[in-house]
């Protein structure tokens, strides 16, 4: 917005208080100070000397507590994803929550809740979102994620050979690909367990790749129970552009997610030109469009997760077993809906979203 001639600035809780703590539990309600008595007198504070015409943005949901202090002004608050306070709520049993959590996601749904303009990441986000307001709200907008990168397809064998430098492997008959962070939703563990049901009645044996973080506990102990962990290759901490070869290179990318708000890595690795199986739910479905292999839901049970591994292994060799011809059309399916994430596209639309909010509290203000 800055280089689009816009004046912008940044208000968030400077480390006052917090830094004259000494011990941790002492530090976090000392933090506790900076942000919900210290900050809401520096926010009023600025807030009076800002001209009409400002537009205050509140970058994410989670930011809710503050919202009161700005709800009579110009205002949109960005909604991502709202897992935690879905947690909170019970409706994810995967991931319970403990009563002080449910108390601040409750603190941070009373606040938004007093905000009238929004915009989402998904339609999947918005229809929550519309589910926790009192009513609705005067406007909400969904804009798409539009990439941070550059990601566009690189030749296959390629790809795979620098890559396989890069991480001291042989990559030459392709391989099968994660990337994602260790929230409970990500489902890793659920990587894996695909993988091991698809090794077990295939001759095949590509290496499956987990980009990102080092694995949890819990992970690691999902890989030493692995039967293949020999083949299971953590890469933590690669250099973005090597992450953009890991997709092109990729035989097929494996993103079993329980939930997200948007689904970057569905995006990215389609318009690198790989192929990719999802979960069949929103909004991984929004994300993936008619371009993607569809999985159900990795179930809580232990018997019926391990007939969901092998409904997805099947998908997984179906992928890997497809002809060239029938591959190309599945990656350039990929690339066409990867278009809909441009980043200047989505940077038009919010900022077109911005103009309009002002412009109608400027109508208000002169009536």
């Amino acid at each position: 917005m800055s280089k689009r001639g816009h004046l912008v600035d940044t208000w968030s809780p400077t480390a006052r208080f917090y830094k004259i703590g000494f011990g941790q539990t002492l530090r976090k309600w000392l933090g506790y100070v900076d942000q919900y008595i210290v900050f809401p007198l520096e926010v009023r504070r600025k807030a009076k000397r800002c001209t009409p015409d400002t537009l205050f943005v509140f970058t994410d949901q989670a930011l809710g507590p503050w919202v009161p202090l700005l709800a009579d002004r110009p205002h949109i608050i960005h909604c991502h994803d709202l897992m935690a306070l879905r947690s909170a709520l019970g409706e994810l049993k995967e991931n319970p929550t403990s009563w002080t959590g449910r108390q601040y996601q409750d603190l941070i749904r009373r606040g938004f809740a007093k905000g009238n303009h929004f915009i989402s990441v998904s339609q999947k986000t918005k229809e929550d979102l519309h589910r926790y307001l009192p009513a609705e709200p005067a406007s909400s907008d969904v804009v798409y994620n539009g990439f941070h990168q550059p990601f566009s397809p690189y030749e296959a064998s390629g790809a795979r050979s620098l890559l396989g430098k890069r991480v001291d492997l042989d990559l030459s008959s392709g391989y099968i690909l994660h990337v994602g962070g260790n929230p409970w939703y990500k489902n890793r563990p659920g990587v894996i367990e695909i993988y091991d049901a698809w090794r077990l009645n295939r001759s095949h044996n590509l290496p499956l790749l987990m980009i990102g973080e080092a694995p949890s506990e819990e992970l690691l102990m999902k890989y030493n129970q692995s039967v293949n962990k020999t083949d299971i290759h953590w890469l933590i901490g690669i250099e973005d552009e090597f992450v953009r070869l890991a997709y092109s290179g990729a035989s097929v990318f494996l993103f079993p997610s329980f939930g997200e708000g948007f689904g970057w890595p569905i995006a990215e690795a389609m318009a690198s030109g790989c192929p990719v199986i999802t979960t069949g739910e929103p909004p991984m479905t929004e994300v993936s469009g008619n371009a993607g292999f569809l999985i159900k839901r990795r179930p809580a049970d232990p018997l019926h997760a391990a007939e969901w591994a092998r409904e997805a292994a099947a998908v997984l060799d179906k992928i890997i077993t497809l002809s060239p011809s029938d591959r190309m059309a599945v990656v350039e399916a990929g690339i066409r809906n990867s278009k809909r994430f441009d980043t200047q596209m989505a940077l038009d639309q919010i900022e077109a979203i911005y103009l309009r909010i002002l412009q109608n509290s400027q109508t208000e203000l002169k009536r």
